[in-house]
């Protein structure tokens, strides 16, 4: 008898786990299984924590899915016991020891890099710390270059800001080299530049799919194929 794992859904920054709605629809079409908890988007070791908490308290195995730097997460969080494939979606896939910003650094920086806007917010019994969002009149072309400017405008409006210090926190794991892994590569993306999606999944010795013409916010506008390689995975690992 198999057991289908459940799929977990970590979205990135910038965004909240609605972003996830088609690619739900779809799996929850084909019975599987399929949760989309909020990231807290606050640092990578206790967003880390937060996703493996989440999985270890699921009965039976669970794949876990990370776009953009969701992926970095499941990265570390992936080290989980019960945990048995990954999968990225225009992800960072960070090697144990390895920041945000020294994967990107390797490369070309993104339209993004320019295009953040600070913000501070209250820590207790300290200094404010900054978080970033995209500035609103860049996140069409940066994040969504793909989606319907009704929808993109709405994004823009409802994304949700990551704390800026993430960028310099280390993985403390790379799951990826006990756990099988999948990885979508997206051509056109704006936010992360497809040569670190592409590098790190290589690197993982992920199974790659790439889809030229898909924007960072391929799981609003390519559901359908994100959903397919998730598929994949849990075929895989059934």
């Amino acid at each position: 008898m198999t057991t289908t794992p459940t799929v977990v859904l970590i979205h990135g920054a910038f965004a909240d786990a609605a972003g996830w709605s088609g690619v739900i629809a779809e799996l929850q079409g084909q019975g599987v299984p399929v949760i989309a908890p909020p990231n807290p988007l606050r640092g990578l070791a206790s967003d880390a924590a937060y996703v493996a908490s989440v999985a270890a308290q699921i009965d039976g195995p669970v794949i876990l899915v990370g776009h953009s730097y969701g992926g970095a997460l499941i990265t570390v969080a992936g080290a989980t016991e019960n945990v048995v494939g990954l999968v990225y979606v225009a992800a960072y896939v960070l090697e144990e020891g390895e920041s945000l910003g020294e994967l990107q650094g390797r490369f070309p920086l993104s339209p993004l890099v320019s295009n953040l806007k600070e913000w501070t917010y209250p820590v207790p019994g300290g200094d404010p710390a900054v978080e970033v969002t995209i500035a609103e009149d860049a996140f069409p072309s940066v994040f969504a270059a793909d989606v319907p400017a009704d929808v993109t405008r709405i994004l823009a409006a409802a994304q949700r800001p990551l704390a800026a210090a993430a960028f310099e926190e280390t993985a403390a794991a790379a799951a990826w080299r006990t756990k099988p892994s999948w990885a979508l590569v997206a051509g056109a993306d704006e936010a992360i530049n497809p040569e670190v999606e592409r590098f790190g999944a290589q690197r993982a010795g992920a199974t790659i799919v790439e889809l030229d013409g898909a924007s960072h916010a391929v799981a609003v506008s390519q559901p359908k194929a994100v959903a397919e390689l998730i598929l994949d995975a849990v075929r895989a690992t059934s």
